[in-house]
């Protein structure tokens, strides 16, 4: 049976937990900032888990977990 191969945008952009849950960076942060409020920019620091239904497919596209 062939190696299976990690997706390499997953690789860049998600990182499992110890509980085996899938965290990532939270989105619309990079531009346009000027447009959204600071109560917006100030709740979306840091890292968010990702829900269970699309950590179904994170991690069928890693097939050997990610370090």
């Amino acid at each position: 049976m062939p190696k299976l191969k990690t997706k390499s945008g997953v690789k860049k952009r998600f990182k499992i937990t110890a509980t085996g849950k899938v965290k990532h960076g939270v989105v619309g942060k990079r531009h346009r900032l000027i447009s959204h409020n600071s109560k917006y920019i100030r709740q979306n620091r840091g890292t968010k888990v990702i829900a269970d239904q699309d950590a179904k497919t994170i991690k069928k596209w890693a097939p050997y977990g990610l370090n």
